[in-house]
């Protein structure tokens, strides 16, 4: 992945506040998702609406739950962490605090994984959160 600086160790990452790594996590989703929609092929137009629609607290915490079972203990800490963080504002008007809550908790493990250089685990979870949820027999 992009980046100037070498990655962060991982005791030096777990010092950052989960709202440091939400905000460059934010980032990497944003681009993961906006990668993916231009080698999908989709016009501007289209990418844009559909970024829209995957890049906003809901779809994170659904992209949560498609995770969670797969986390190793040190991920469902940072999650754990990120989930209870607390920004000096509430969550927009349009959000579900919950949403916004889980969304924060996402970003944060995105972007631990980020800064400590940890790409195809990152990639895998991205991968992991993107499948399509099959419904459940009736």
């Amino acid at each position: 992945m992009l980046r100037e600086e070498t990655p962060m160790a991982e005791e030096r990452a777990r010092l950052l506040s989960p709202l440091q790594l939400a905000y460059i996590g934010d980032t990497v989703w944003d681009l993961l998702i906006r990668s993916r929609q231009l080698w999908q092929g989709l016009n501007v137009r289209h990418m844009h609406q559909q970024a829209v629609s995957l890049v906003n607290a809901a779809a994170q915490h659904r992209a949560l739950r498609r995770v969670k079972a797969e986390l190793t203990p040190e991920e469902a800490a940072i999650v754990h962490r990120g989930r209870n963080a607390h920004p000096r504002h509430h969550a927009p008007k349009n959000q579900d605090p919950a949403d916004y809550a889980a969304a924060t908790a996402l970003e944060a493990l995105i972007g631990y994984l980020y800064v400590t250089g940890q790409e195809e685990r990152l990639l895998r979870l991205f991968r992991l959160s993107q499948e399509e949820e099959t419904p459940c027999p009736q």
